[in-house]
């Protein structure tokens, strides 16, 4: 080129020198900038440390790599939220997500959707869930005369189809002897449909995923008459990636699981702040998020791959294809991926073969608040949660939590929410929600239905009684 050449043309091959000279040297790279698109289910708060709170808490930005080739990356985070897992998985296969958070059962269907579409998606690690099924779950309009779900035979019962709670009703059906069109008609409906048809007893019964079992309860419009425990059936939410996406970039999947750790391990220290943030971004009540996050909460937060966990993947592929939503089985050993939630509890200093073998859910570790002893006995502790205060209070009985609600009380304050746990399967309720069995000495044991509780006072001795008899009878007490 003379140097007669245009100016133009000059700049431009200077440039396409300076960038083959750069392709061909080692090291030197062009500034990259990555695309970490998210989806997340905020009003499924068991997804919280999947999604909300680390998106909230801008914990992705603290972790993603900043080093190696990651050097001169810039990150392009983008955040979806969803209602539900399907349309959460649509755009995942469209290539417009990354990662996502959602349930077993759609979990399940979205590795059916990616491998339909010729490509694959892991399931990277569990956010929260139960080994017992615990976290889904049945109600019934509030003045309904249903306590059990054998009473619902010949009866009509909603469920939003392809989620866990679908899966779970399929099962529950199925254990009572019935068959779906012939002994119970199912329909689908969103939470948001069944909320207002439970509302104006319009629906003889509705069965949804976390937290719907327990906010239309705390809401004053149904009543939980089938909790997911009772069919013994693990479930559990979880975090998703795109295949291609993990291979290209593993240390960004890693590092969204660390995210994760430090959001499982902020709500752990500090229950009530974080439940208070979750109503304030999605609606739900603190008090609710406070039942599946707080201490011996509903489901335990357990990012490990434990065998249930992975039983809970095949039985979803299993009901799956006897809905005819699939025609063909998945490599379950490639599809959960444990690889990443492993190097990101090494990288976060934990021991993840220890966490795989521990089942416990978070502990109570509390005074308690009227005694000032050690709570020992998690089976009867009961907890008030009293407006204007910051802090849950802990008791070792309901009977103590009953007295002292009743001095609160005559002082002019109230309960945001009392929690009782169920004396059989340990699940924590919402205490106004339940049966109690109330002993010779005046003990009480709480339970969420009314055919356990009368169970226990058979085998046991006492009188079952509803909430208000049972706090009525301490509020006495107290006063005397």
């Amino acid at each position: 080129m003379t140097q007669h050449a245009p100016l133009s043309r000059r700049l431009a091959a200077l440039l396409l020198t300076a960038t083959a000279f750069g392709a061909m040297t080692p090291g030197l790279a062009r500034a990259e900038t990555i695309r970490v698109a998210v989806g997340t289910q905020d009003t499924t708060i068991n997804c919280a440390t999947g999604g909300l709170l680390i998106r909230e808490l801008k914990l992705l930005e603290k972790f993603l790599p900043r080093d190696g080739r990651y050097k001169d990356a810039t990150y392009d985070i983008q955040w979806r939220n969803f209602t539900s897992g399907a349309p959460l998985t649509n755009e995942m296969v469209a290539g417009k997500l990354d990662l996502g958070a959602m349930a077993d059962f759609p979990g399940s269907l979205n590795g059916y959707a990616f491998a339909k579409a010729g490509r694959r998606s892991l399931f990277i690690s569990v956010l929260s869930g139960s080994v017992r099924g615990s976290g889904n779950g049945i109600v019934v309009p509030k003045e309904s005369p249903v306590q059990s779900l054998a009473e619902l035979k010949g009866k009509t019962i909603s469920v939003p189809f392809a989620s866990t709670a679908h899966g779970l009703l399929l099962r529950a059906v199925k254990a009572q002897g019935w068959e779906p069109g012939r002994d119970v008609t199912i329909i689908t409906q969103a939470p948001e449909v069944a909320g207002a048809a439970l509302l104006a007893n319009k629906i003889d019964a509705h069965a949804d995923f976390v937290p719907f079992a327990e906010l239309f309860p705390w809401r004053g419009f149904a009543r939980k008459i089938y909790d997911g425990a009772q069919a013994d059936a693990p479930t559990f939410h979880g975090a998703l990636a795109d295949g291609d996406y993990a291979d290209k970039y593993p240390e960004i999947v890693t590092a969204y699981l660390r995210a994760s750790l430090e959001a499982d391990r902020l709500i752990a220290a500090e229950p009530e702040k974080y439940s208070e943030l979750i109503e304030r971004v999605t609606g739900i009540e603190a008090e609710v998020a406070y039942l599946f996050h707080g201490p011996l909460g509903l489901q335990t937060r357990d990012l490990t791959w434990k065998p249930e966990y992975r039983q809970a993947v095949k039985t979803s592929f299993e009901t799956l294809k006897l809905l005819k939503k699939a025609d063909s089985d998945i490599d379950l050993d490639r599809f959960v991926d444990d690889r990443f939630i492993r190097a990101a509890t090494a990288e976060a200093g934990l021991d993840y073969e220890a966490r795989l073998k521990a089942y416990a859910p978070l502990p109570l570790a509390a005074n308690d608040s009227t005694t000032g002893q050690p709570i020992t006995d998690p089976s009867r502790v009961a907890q008030l949660w009293i407006r204007g205060e910051d802090k849950v209070r802990h008791y070792a009985s309901p009977e103590a939590a009953f007295a002292v609600l009743a001095e609160q009380e005559s002082q002019g304050r109230e309960a945001r929410a009392i929690y009782a746990q169920d004396r059989g399967s340990g699940i924590k309720l919402f205490a106004n929600q339940a049966w109690y069995v109330r002993d010779a000495q005046g003990r009480l044991s709480a339970f969420l239905l009314k055919g356990d509780a009368q169970a226990h006072a058979a085998a046991k001795g006492g009188d079952v009684i509803d909430f208000d008899a049972a706090r009525g009878g301490h509020a006495r007490l107290s006063a005397r």
